[in-house]
């Protein structure tokens, strides 16, 4: 990719799509913002990134903007085509829920991004924050944005915390996939699906953290009723109900040996033990019936 040398948008009022886009930008190229119109030197100097103006979608050349697209084209807005030419725009979509409302608001409006979503413009309204709007009006008052200042770091910042989570996500679910199982027990007298994540050396950061996704993704949210995966405060497991599954009650263990801790509620339990035979044998002592 090359070096940029400048971020260019359009200046006057600000949205969130371009903010973003100029957002993940930094992140990656540390340079100033301009808001100004664009000249056809800045469309054809590919060192020139024209974010959300311009009429022109050339990611050689860096320029990302959507206002030219049909009116019947798929909601797309700035941030879009960049997460696009990153490579990232896929994993964005399944992973940020916020991305494609953020794609709707901005291509079709309030009122008919409110009827996609069967809610009413006034719902909608009341979940505006005024961090959305501090940010959004001081973007659109500046005419350019360096390094140090406070707005541009915070951008920046906004930047490389979407795209570590984008990526992130993406090693802890291609971790999971390599190394879960699933145990099928015999709850209370009733099958049952567990997913078993072991511990490994080394263990990536938290990668329990992408369990539930990844079991929605395996089209296992109907089966599965529990997880086992490494305790991030020990050496241990901590064992968890999904999606809060009645079909488990981990105050049944917690006098157990190695159990050091069973939630009051249930839902969650932790043990030093780390024997799948172990670790299934506490399971199937905290199943309760399907009919209870």
């Amino acid at each position: 990719m090359t070096q940029l040398g400048t971020i260019l948008t359009h200046p006057g009022s600000a949205h969130k799509d371009e903010l973003l886009a100029c957002s993940v930008l930094l992140a990656l190229h540390p340079v100033p913002i301009v808001r100004r119109e664009p000249t056809p030197a800045d469309l054809a100097d590919p060192t020139i990134a024209v974010v959300d103006v311009g009429g022109r979608h050339e990611p050689a050349l860096h320029n990302f903007d959507h206002h030219q697209l049909p009116k019947d084209h798929p909601p797309t807005c700035s941030l879009s085509l960049v997460l696009q030419h990153l490579g990232l725009y896929g994993d964005a979509r399944q992973f940020c829920e916020w991305l494609e409302a953020a794609e709707w608001f901005d291509c079709r409006g309030l009122i008919t991004t409110a009827k996609w979503l069967g809610a009413t413009p006034t719902t909608l309204s009341r979940l505006t924050s005024p961090v959305d709007i501090t940010l959004l009006r001081r973007f659109a008052l500046a005419t350019r944005l360096e390094p140090g200042q406070p707005l541009w770091e915070i951008m920046r910042m906004v930047g490389e915390d979407l795209l570590d989570y984008v990526r992130i996500l993406r090693a802890r679910l291609d971790f999971i996939g390599q190394h879960a199982q699933i145990w099928s027990l015999d709850l209370a007298g009733a099958p049952a699906k567990i997913l078993f994540l072991p511990r490994t050396d080394p263990l990536p950061d938290d990668p329990s953290m992408g369990i539930e996704r990844y079991i929605e993704q395996r089209g296992l949210a109907a089966e599965v009723v529990g997880t086992v995966s490494p305790d991030r405060r020990s050496t241990g497991y901590g064992l968890s109900r999904y999606r809060d599954n009645a079909r488990l009650d981990f105050t049944r263990i917690g006098d157990r040996p190695g159990v050091h801790f069973a939630h009051a509620r249930g839902f969650v339990a932790k043990t030093s033990l780390s024997e799948i035979s172990q670790l299934q044998d506490l399971v199937v002592r905290a199943g309760v019936s399907a009919a209870a």
